[in-house]
């Protein structure tokens, strides 16, 4: 039985991260925590938390960036700065890379032109300059934003962020699908 673990923030928790289980079928078991991971900090503290869960994983998938790169206020600055953003997202790779060698980042999901606060412009930015980071050490990427970035009005709920069901269903099918990849 494989053990893996998934976090994440919103669109794993309200998103795909129900589906994959079923995707993954039997001999895998699946943990993720019930909570939002929300940003890279937050995500960083909670891996405290969730030291016990992760002992003995054979694979942990993981994203963080929705909450990193919105732009909240009239100041125009993202939450978290890019360069706060590399740190934190190597940080969190290197920190899981001692529970497994096994870790799988995936990219930011886009969103629709008209959200106020997330732009595609920035998640691009942000997958790229992660990737950038985690990829030499040897942490693989999914790339979760390229399949829906082809339909995001088709993919991408009213609220201007969040997975529909069919994006969740795709998505949690690609998770599974990078997951059982790294094990060849």
């Amino acid at each position: 039985m494989k053990k893996v673990i998934l976090l994440g923030d919103s669109i794993r928790l309200l998103g795909y991260g129900s589906y994959v289980p079923g995707c993954l079928g039997e001999g895998y078991t699946v943990w993720q925590p019930e909570d939002n991971c929300r940003w890279a900090q937050y995500t960083l503290r909670m891996l405290f938390e969730y030291k016990n869960e992760l002992k003995d994983a054979d694979v942990i998938h993981f994203n963080v960036g929705h909450w990193d790169l919105c732009r909240l206020y009239s100041d125009g600055e993202s939450f978290t700065p890019l360069d706060i953003y590399k740190r934190d997202v190597e940080r969190l790779g290197k920190l899981l890379l001692e529970f497994t060698p096994n870790v799988i980042f995936s990219f930011t999901t886009p969103v629709r032109p008209e959200n106020p606060y997330n732009s595609n412009k920035d998640v691009e930015a942000f997958n790229k300059t992660a990737a950038s980071v985690l990829e030499p050490l040897g942490i693989k990427i999914n790339d979760l934003y390229t399949p829906l970035a082809k339909d995001i009005y088709g993919y991408i709920l009213e609220d201007d962020i969040h997975l529909n069901e069919k994006a969740c269903k795709l998505c949690a099918s690609l998770v599974a699908e990078a997951i059982k990849n790294s094990f060849k």
